[in-house]
């Protein structure tokens, strides 16, 4: 069975969103995003480094959790990084302005 490879992040991001479909998941998600888009902020405003080097265990470490432990699932970003990472962003924003809910009826 060959897996499917997608072309675009259009393409993409329905599968990542039927990967995400847990609300816990969804807010660990949203908590983990947040903190990064904070974490390069301030890093940026106050010239501390540190805040750069915090952001993928910020990001990831609330993020993966949603899927190891929610989801039952493996995160996309192991196969699609890029398109994954893009994904976080869109989904954060997508979640901030109710494009997307949190709790996800199936």
């Amino acid at each position: 069975m060959t897996e499917k490879k997608f072309k675009s992040l259009k393409e993409f991001y329905p599968f990542y969103l039927s990967e995400h479909s847990n609300t816990i998941s969804r807010i660990l998600h949203f908590i983990g995003t947040g903190l990064v888009v904070l974490a390069f902020f301030t890093g940026f405003l106050f010239h501390n480094w540190h805040f750069f080097l915090a952001m993928p265990v910020l990001g990831y470490g609330f993020e993966w959790v949603g899927h190891f432990f929610f989801e039952k699932n493996k995160p996309a970003t192991f196969q699609y990084p890029g398109y994954s990472l893009a994904s976080d962003f869109i989904l954060f924003y997508d979640l901030l302005t109710g494009r997307q809910p949190f709790v996800v009826n199936k």
